[in-house]
């Protein structure tokens, strides 16, 4: 604000082509207000306290003539190079140690002056003393070959560094592919391992489950086999039973058939002798009709029934 308040009217300072800006006491650059007069191709900074210019300064590409002389100027901006017009440039007497590697772009550059600066050897070398016009001229033709000398190593270095990046990117990414089918692999086998065990656990419950089912169907089967057996003893035991009571029926019924067959012939001989009217053969004769009447409900005794009754019908007496 304050330097945009000092240099609203910068008008007064232009005069022709040329800013004057000298002996100003400025700390920094009023860059937005220069490009504002694009005419202006000369601007005078020197005698002021100038310690770095602003990047912004390299936007100033209508600029042929620039003095920063006698500034405490450390460093120019990286992209000093940009100042595509610019043809003198005077750095007297400032604090620079190097210049930017793009001040090897300045290709209309035609006279320089980097006196009393701290230089750097090669770079003081190349300089000269710059104590008149044509040494400024040389000073500045030897900068920029040494400074395009500068920059062809620096460019085969970033070119060497970007090389070696890639390469170093070419076997990151290598490595991280091996990483990867390596993992991808061990997640491979893992899944493989671990359907392996699925599998193996669900064989093992089926197999669990088949002898379960197979141990129910023997527990139903000796259960089955237990209840046949029963039956079978019981239905055994029934016809033993059975076997056992005909026999005893059998017995007896052939016990009464005797017994009737007995008191029908004594009750035939009381009928046919003279010992009708005795008192015997009313009892036998009581007897065989109680007998009879038993009979009547026996199946067995129905045929011998008939036959007594065709018997007895034919007496009277009976």
């Amino acid at each position: 604000m304050k330097v945009k308040a000092k240099f609203e009217n910068i008008r007064d300072k232009i005069e022709g082509n040329e800013v004057d800006l000298s002996l100003c006491n400025l700390t920094d650059v009023p860059v937005r207000e220069l490009a504002a007069y694009p005419k202006a191709t000369s601007l005078d900074l020197s005698c002021n306290n100038l310690i770095t210019l602003p990047p912004e300064f390299c936007s100033l590409t209508h600029l042929v003539r620039i003095d920063l002389s006698k500034n405490q100027l450390s460093s120019l901006p990286e992209d000093l190079g940009l100042l595509s017009s610019l043809q003198h440039l005077d750095l007297f007497q400032n604090k620079l140690k190097t210049l930017p590697v793009s001040f090897s772009q300045l290709r209309s550059l035609r006279w320089l002056d980097l006196k009393d600066n701290p230089l750097e050897a090669p770079l003081a070398k190349v300089a000269g003393d710059c104590l008149d016009d044509k040494q400024c001229r040389q000073c500045a033709v030897m900068v920029l070959q040494h400074m395009r000398v500068l920059q062809e190593e620096a460019d085969r270095l970033r070119e060497k560094r970007l090389l070696r990046q890639r390469e170093l990117e070419l076997k990151r990414e290598a490595k991280q592919r091996e990483q990867e089918a390596r993992e991808k692999e061990v997640r491979k086998r893992e899944k493989a391992e671990e359907k392996e065990r699925k599998r193996k656990e669900y064989e093992a419950q089926q197999a669990a489950l088949a002898a379960q089912e197979q141990q129910r169907k023997r527990r139903e089967e000796k259960k089955k086999r237990a209840a046949a057996s029963a039956a079978e003893k019981k239905k055994a035991e029934s016809v033993v039973v059975t076997r056992s009571g005909w026999s005893v029926s059998s017995v007896l019924l052939r016990l009464l058939l005797l017994l009737l067959l007995g008191v029908g012939g004594a009750v035939a001989a009381c009928h046919l002798s003279t010992l009708r009217e005795e008192e015997v053969c009313a009892p036998l004769r009581l007897l065989l009709q109680g007998a009879l009447q038993w009979a009547e409900g026996q199946e067995l005794l129905q045929p011998l029934l008939q036959k007594i009754s065709a018997l007895t019908a034919s007496s009277p007496a009976l």
